[in-house]
């Protein structure tokens, strides 16, 4: 009296596997273009800065974090030390390298 009658559905059969397929495009789709928007851009940068701190010289103008600049006065294999005024060397690792500047651009 108070329900009201249920009726089974019938199989697609085949159809069914499809409509599954079709349902899982859009979530293909975003990951593919998320990979391409964000992930790739950010992995070519980082591969990018890595290149930059294997080539750091002796005497090159560096803006290491926090934005201070300064020229290396030595490298280690962990650490590179930073001359920011006369007789004032900073310690810095070298991941703290920001950006390598051309060379002039830091005077004394």
């Amino acid at each position: 009296m108070f329900i009201s009658q249920a009726f089974a559905q019938t199989t697609g059969g085949a159809g069914g596997t499809e409509s599954s397929l079709l349902s899982l495009a859009p979530l293909v789709l975003m990951f593919v273009v998320l990979y391409f928007i964000m992930i790739r851009p950010q992995m070519k940068k980082q591969k990018e800065h890595k290149a930059m701190i294997e080539a750091l010289a002796k005497g090159d103008e560096v803006v290491i974090a926090g934005g201070v600049v300064g020229r290396v006065s030595k490298l280690g294999d962990s650490f590179v030390h930073v001359e920011v005024a006369n007789n004032v060397e900073l310690q810095v690792q070298r991941p703290s390298v920001v950006q390598v500047l051309p060379k002039g651009t830091f005077g004394k």
